[in-house]
């Protein structure tokens, strides 16, 4: 079996870009900020901050103590409890999860369970919240750590989203609030969000005629935003954007980068009359980490390799890849590889090394080196997940994630969307 990636930083911490990852996440949880890893120099926008609240004695508990106690308050829960997990969080929770998948996936599952009472997602916030918009008024969402957020999704607030909106459509001689369809039945611009946003951005898509996307259905929401409208503001992920844009033919001079520090997002309004997908700045710090670098001295070491990356990554190394795709792409085309393959990946390292487990008779190895999980879910540990599986047991809810109903009728128009384009084949 191989070694869990908190062995392998507790083990090697040389090889890892901080060795505070191996310590409980209650020691930076109410500190602001992403904590370490590799969005520890993203910048925080004000005034996010989700600390932690973890007690005491469940820091100080054995994992061997966690492992027994989260089992035996599932079986306590029964059918009123269902976990989700997603395919990027450590293995020591991982295995208590009734589902696991991308974040396509779970928002399935969390409609597949109708009767269970509460819903534990052991994810990052905006997977919570997304979960919360699904279920049934009837269900509890929890998230165990509350400081578990995202960098990227905070790189896309509310507030400088509608600000751009109100420039991006006077540019185009629109009223922001009230856009008609031209003679074509097309408006002149649509809004698209990653499922890595908050659920105000989630609404705001909804109010806006606009839809959610994964890294798994990307290209059939751009073609079915195409059919309703002439281009499309596309946030918070500027890499998964071009890289599926482009897959799909838009030149990238029509692509252009929307910066929301600088007027008209730095582009001339000719560029913006031009343009086809207008790319938020913004990124995922695990998969920014991918280079051409790494790739070239994969092939080096072994011609045959094969490379598969995330479409976060940057679009150059998804053009040195030999194939690029969701999290659960990725999972298929191992899958689907044969016995004796080497297979390089640029996705998570937790995912990468459950897959290298999972296929001993292969040789899988994450593209970079340094081991550098994604920090912010790594703050979901077995101690958090104990912890509220227990209260649950004695009646209590904590870290429930619940959405504003005003917010969340406008995010579920624009989930529903989502969920109704397919991912391609």
């Amino acid at each position: 079996m191989t070694a869990s990636v908190h062995d392998l930083i507790t083990l090697t911490p040389k090889d890892s870009c901080n060795t505070k990852l191996a310590a409980g996440p209650w020691d930076f949880d109410t500190v602001p900020g992403y904590g370490p890893g590799s969005s520890q120099a993203d910048r925080l926008p004000d005034p996010v901050s989700r600390p932690g609240q973890l007690p005491e004695r469940y820091q100080l508990m054995p994992e061997a103590e966690l492992y027994e106690r989260i089992v035996a308050a599932k079986a306590t829960l029964g059918e009123e409890l269902v976990i989700l997990g997603h395919f990027y969080q450590r293995d020591e929770v991982i295995q208590h999860a009734d589902f696991v998948g991308d974040s396509f996936q779970l928002a399935n599952a969390a409609l597949s369970k109708p009767e269970a009472k509460t819903i534990v997602f052991c994810g990052v916030h905006f997977m919570a919240e997304t979960a919360d918009i699904l279920s049934t008024p009837e269900q509890s969402v929890i998230l165990p750590n509350l400081a578990a957020g995202c960098s990227m999704a905070d790189m896309a607030d509310e507030s400088s989203v509608e600000t751009a909106w109100e420039e991006i459509c006077e540019t185009y001689g629109v009223d922001p609030e009230n856009i008609t369809p031209d003679a074509q039945g097309k408006v002149p611009i649509l809004p698209v969000t990653y499922m890595n946003s908050s659920a105000a951005l989630k609404a705001f898509c909804g109010r806006h005629g606009g839809i959610v996307c994964t890294s798994s259905n990307a290209a059939t929401v751009l073609e079915w935003a195409f059919q309703r409208a002439h281009r499309v503001l596309f946030f918070p992920d500027q890499h998964l954007g071009r890289n599926t844009a482009k897959a799909m033919g838009v030149p990238l001079e029509q692509i252009p980068l929307w910066n929301p520090r600088k007027a008209l997002g730095g582009n001339t309004a000719e560029q913006l009359r031009e343009a086809k997908v207008l790319l938020w700045h913004g990124f995922c710090s695990v998969h920014r980490r991918f280079t051409v670098d790494q790739i070239t001295q994969a092939r080096a070491a072994d011609p045959q390799v094969k490379i598969i990356v995330h479409p976060e990554c940057p679009m150059e190394v998804v053009d040195a890849a030999d194939a690029a795709g969701s999290t659960d792409a990725i999972q298929k085309f191992i899958a689907a590889s044969s016995p004796g393959d080497t297979i390089g990946i640029g996705t998570e390292v937790n995912m990468v090394n459950r897959l290298a487990a999972q296929y001993p008779d292969r040789t899988i190895f994450c593209l970079d080196p340094v081991i550098c999980p994604c920090s912010t879910m790594y703050r979901i540990h077995p101690g958090y997940l104990a912890w509220v599986l227990e209260e649950l047991v004695a009646g209590r809810v904590n870290n429930q994630i619940s959405v504003d109903a005003a917010v969340s009728v406008h995010a579920k128009v624009a989930l529903d969307r989502m969920l109704a384009a397919k991912p391609k084949a």
